[in-house]
C-alpha cells in the first residue's frame, strides 16, 4: 500500500492572469484514485502560521493569508495570492509535514502537491508561495522528529529558495541536481550543487546522479530524505534543458529509492516541477513518479531494526 497526502484545496480554481497549470493536482488526485485500495489516502491539516514563520517572515506570511500580497511580489511569484490561493498555501506545507511523518512510519509517503523549492524568506518565486520543504524539514528538526534531513532535489531548476532558507543549518543539507543555465539566473548555494549543461540525456544524468548523491547521503548520513520530484527533466518539457525520457525518470526514481533503502532512510516525496499544455500528461509522470517510489520503497526497513538483524 502505498501512502498519500491529499488536501481538497489543492485543486482550486485558477486565479486571474495566471499561467500554471492548476489542474495538475486534480488530474493527480483522479489518477491515483483509479489504483484503488493500493493507495490510502491521508487529507492533512493546514500547517499553523507558526511553522510557516520559522523560516519565512512573518509580514509575508501575513500578507499571503491575508490575501494582501503586493504587485512586486506577484509578479515574482507568478499570479495573484486569492483568499483560494492563501488558504491552498497553508495546505500544502502541511501536506508536506504530514508525508513526512507517515514515511517515518512506513518508509515512504507522497504528497500531491509541493515542492516549492523557490519561495524565499520574504516573497514567493516560480509558482512557489511557502517553501514546504523547508517548513517541513525545520519542524522535523525543531521538534525533535529526527536528527538530521536531506532535502534532495531533482526538479530542472535549481532549489534556490530552499537552500537560502536552510543555509548554515548542520541538522539540514540540501542537494540539488538541475540545468545550471535554467532559472533562477542567481543560484544559491545548496550544500551541494550538481549544475547540468544543456542537453544531458538519460547515462549523463543517471550518472551524475549516482556520482554525486551516493556520497553525499554517506557523509552527512541524515535521518529521512524530503524528495523534490519534479519531473521537468523530461525532455518535452516546456521549461526544462535537459533530454531526460519517461525512462529516465523512472530510472531516476528508482535510484532514489535503491540508495534510500540501502541505508535505512524513509521518503517523502513532493510532486515538484513539470510544465506544458498536456495537464494529464504531466500529472501522469508525476503519478509514475509517486508509483516507481512506493512499490520500491515496499522493501524498506528502518535503520534500527536493520541493524538489530545484524546482531
Amino acid at each position: 500500500m502505498i501512502h498519500v497526502v491529499h488536501h481538497p484545496a489543492y485543486v482550486t480554481e485558477a486565479p486571474a492572469r495566471s499561467t500554471y497549470r492548476w489542474g495538475k493536482n486534480g488530474a493527480i488526485r483522479d489518477l491515483l484514485r483509479a489504483k484503488g485500495d493500493a493507495v490510502a489516502w491521508t487529507e492533512p491539516e493546514l500547517i499553523l502560521p507558526v511553522w510557516l514563520e520559522a523560516v519565512h517572515d512573518p509580514d509575508y506570511v501575513a500578507e499571503v493569508l491575508e490575501a494582501r500580497v503586493p504587485p512586486d511580489k506577484t509578479r515574482r511569484i507568478g499570479f495573484p495570492i486569492t483568499q483560494q490561493v492563501a488558504h491552498r498555501a497553508r495546505a500544502v506545507p502541511g501536506g508536506t509535514w504530514t508525508a513526512a511523518l507517515l514515511a517515518l512510519q512506513h518508509g515512504f509517503a507522497a504528497n500531491t502537491a509541493g515542492g516549492s523549492h523557490h519561495a524565499l524568506a520574504n516573497t514567493g518565486a516560480g509558482y512557489c508561495v511557502f517553501n514546504d520543504l523547508a517548513v517541513a524539514a525545520v519542524r522535523l528538526v525543531e521538534q525533535g522528529v529526527v536528527g538530521r534531513v536531506a532535502i534532495v532535489d531533482c526538479d530542472v531548476h535549481q532549489g534556490d529558495g530552499t537552500a537560502a532558507l536552510t543555509a548554515g543549518r548542520p541538522d539540514i543539507v540540501t542537494y540539488s541536481i538541475h540545468a545550471e543555465k535554467n532559472f533562477p539566473a542567481r543560484k544559491a548555494r545548496s550544500t551541494l550543487d550538481v549544475g547540468l549543461p544543456d542537453g544531458v540525456d538519460d547515462d549523463g544524468y543517471l550518472t551524475q546522479l549516482q556520482a554525486t548523491l551516493v556520497p553525499f547521503l554517506d557523509e552527512h548520513r541524515p535521518d529521512i530524505i524530503l524528495y523534490q520530484a519534479g519531473v521537468d527533466p523530461f525532455v518535452e518539457d516546456r521549461l526544462g534543458r535537459l533530454a531526460v525520457t519517461h525512462e529516465g525518470l523512472i530510472a531516476r526514481d528508482t535510484l532514489i529509492a535503491d540508495l534510500a533503502l540501502a541505508r535505512g532512510l524513509p521518503v517523502a516525496s513532493t510532486v515538484g516541477g513539470g510544465y506544458g499544455d498536456d495537464v494529464m500528461a504531466i500529472a501522469e509522470r508525476h503519478v509514475a513518479a509517486i508509483l516507481t517510489l512506493g512499490h520500491r520503497m515496499r522493501a524498506w526497513e528502518p535503520e534500527r531494526d536493520r541493524n538489530v538483524a545484524r546482531g
